[in-house]
């Protein structure tokens, strides 16, 4: 198993945030095991700390931002993206305002800085959430799809087309973690033309110039046009270069864009609070889309959590049959309801009722439409506890044991013939003077049937009262 990691040493970047304009500082620090990451605004009062939790976000418009107690913090997605990529699991981000600074538009700046400041094992394993089924998101209005599927790594394809002739379809994947730094980490963002008016009109981007993003034009400039943009950008050399791209900068890859959207879906993702292994292929993806597809892979993990992890048992491997167990336990046929014991420790036991046509209670039990009576799987789940506790005596068979209460019983499906019960039963406490307190749980299959919380108590049988003798009639 891999270890959680953390940065050695405090590291900081500045820059500007790109729709503030704010000069800000941002210091990635050390952080303990099972923090992962979390934003401390050092700038307010009492240094509010928001966790990178999809319970945070507020808005995806243009960058996802995540707020917490009316506190925020804007555009998070690359510095998260640096973090994951570079396989960070704990860090706190120290930050002096309100926006992460934009730097070049990608994650880089962020990946040299952890680079400078050394990466450390931690003693906790690394938890993955791995995907065991195929999860899928479609946003009809915007025409965004993703799908995940299972996959043993961390895999993500993407696919942009925006039916502009100047972008045209593009694709982008990388098949590992470790590709990040050296195919997606330098990634700038982008954006078209007439999206840019519209936000400098809005007095929006105040820290955008043509050093952190790809600007793409995709119909001609007149001349006029171009020199309000050399004004605008403060830059008398703006030109459309090639691939219809409106600064003095070449692509890093040709397919830049598509490779950019992926490096926003590795930040936004790191909302989910953990690594994950799966593959996530994304059609047309943007921070909206990412976000809500996030959220629907965290209810999947949330429900996983609340699981209970059903156990696997190979029932042709157990410790005692039907015959040693009617050496423990006084119960007999009919009313013998365990057929064989798998496990058994001081603490637990794990015992199995193979559940057939011929039972006497099916007779009378909805004959039509047969099921073993409730109150028969408590008696059964009983007796695998009676089995526990007797044998914490030498000569269980000279002892009877009695339930004293019965707590928290839950049906939950239905038993049939056919099905075999396997009853797990764990002590809630240490058995003291006889008395034991258990709680079970049984299966069929992979489904819950049936759980309760029991107390029992053995007695010797020679301090149980016998039964009073019935008076002979005389002749």
């Amino acid at each position: 198993m891999a270890k959680q990691r953390t940065i050695k040493n405090p590291v900081t970047v500045s820059g500007v945030g790109l729709h503030t304009g704010e000069k800000v500082s941002l210091t990635f620090k050390p952080a303990p095991e099972n923090h992962w990451f979390k934003f401390q605004r050092i700038d307010l009062p009492n240094k509010p700390i928001i966790d990178a939790d999809l319970d945070n976000v507020i808005s995806t418009e243009r960058g996802t931002t995540l707020e917490k107690d009316g506190v925020r913090v804007h555009t998070t997605e690359h510095v998260l993206a640096a973090l994951i990529g570079m396989e960070i699991d704990n860090c706190l981000i120290e930050i002096t305002g309100p926006e992460m600074p934009i730097m070049n538009g990608s994650s880089m700046p962020f990946v040299e800085a952890i680079e400078k400041a050394g990466v450390i094992d931690q003693n906790a394993e690394r938890i993955y959430f791995e995907l065991k089924t195929i999860l899928s998101y479609e946003d009809k209005d915007k025409n965004v799809e993703m799908l995940a599927v299972p996959q043993e790594e961390c895999r993500l394809t993407v696919m942009v087309d925006y039916n502009s002739e100047i972008l045209g379809t593009q694709h982008a994947h990388i098949y590992k973690t470790s590709e990040f730094k050296t195919e997606i980490a330098k990634c700038r963002t982008f954006v078209f033309l007439h999206e840019l008016e519209v936000l400098l009109q809005h007095n929006l981007i105040k820290g955008g110039d043509l050093d952190n993003a790809i600007v793409l034009v995709d119909h001609p400039i007149p001349a006029e046009h171009l020199a309000h943009l050399r004004k605008v950008f403060n830059n008398p050399d703006v030109e459309v270069k090639d691939r219809g791209v409106l600064n003095n900068t070449q692509l890093h890859f040709y397919n830049e864009p598509a490779r950019h959207k992926l490096l926003d879906i590795v930040g936004d993702f790191a909302l989910l609070g953990m690594p994950f292994k799966a593959h996530i292929l994304a059609a047309r993806p943007g921070h909206a889309g990412n976000i809500a597809f996030a959220k629907k892979m965290r209810e999947l993990i949330r429900k996983e959590k609340n699981k209970k992890v059903v156990p696997q048992y190979d029932i042709n491997k157990y410790l005692l049959d039907i015959n040693d167990i009617c050496k423990i336990l006084p119960h007999r046929p009919p009313f013998l309801l365990v057929d064989k014991i798998l496990e058994l420790s001081p603490t637990h036991v794990v015992g199995m009722k193979n559940v057939t046509m011929n039972e006497d209670f099916f007779r009378g039990h909805f004959p039509g439409n047969p099921v073993m009576p409730g109150v028969l799987q408590v008696e059964a789940m009983a007796q695998c506890g009676g089995v526990l506790v007797l044998k914490t005596v030498p000569d269980p068979e000279n002892y009877l044991t009695y339930f004293l209460k019965i707590d928290n019983t839950r049906f939950k499906n239905k038993v049939g013939p056919g099905d075999t019960i396997i009853f797990v039963l764990d002590l809630m406490e240490p058995i003291r003077r006889g008395l034991c307190h258990m709680k079970g749980t049984a299966y069929v299959g992979d489904k819950i049937v049936m759980e309760a919380e029991m107390m029992a108590q053995i007695i010797k049988m020679k301090d149980v009262p016998a039964p009073a003798k019935k008076p002979v009639p005389a002749n």
